[in-house]
């Protein structure tokens, strides 16, 4: 294997694995708030490391400018639709979970 390839192997694996915790995130956390943050954070990071893979295993052709202009609009706008989904809920008026309260 050459070192360019166990790089793409290196951030193919990060990318599953933060899209991964962003799954068990959104299945394990007990309200909107929980699992906005991180679904957001999680899945951002997943995409920018697989969106990384994917624009060096391109090696520098027009794919690789598209591919990196991507990253960065999707490294901007899921950060910001998560704030802008939680603040619509805040606004709606739902209550964040507390460690007493109900957890259904």
């Amino acid at each position: 294997m050459t070192p360019r390839e166990i790089v793409v192997l290196v951030l193919a694996a990060g990318g599953v694995f933060f899209g991964f915790v962003a799954v068990v995130g959104l299945i394990r956390l007990p309200d909107l708030y929980t699992r906005a943050h991180s679904t957001s954070k999680s899945e951002t990071l997943g995409a920018v490391l697989a969106l990384g893979a994917v624009a060096i295993t391109f090696d520098g052709t027009l794919s690789t400018l598209k591919t990196v202009l991507l990253l960065v609009f999707m490294f901007v706008t899921n950060p910001t639709a998560a704030h802008a989904i939680s603040r619509a809920a805040a606004d709606q008026g739902i209550e964040p979970w507390t460690e007493g309260g109900d957890d259904t």
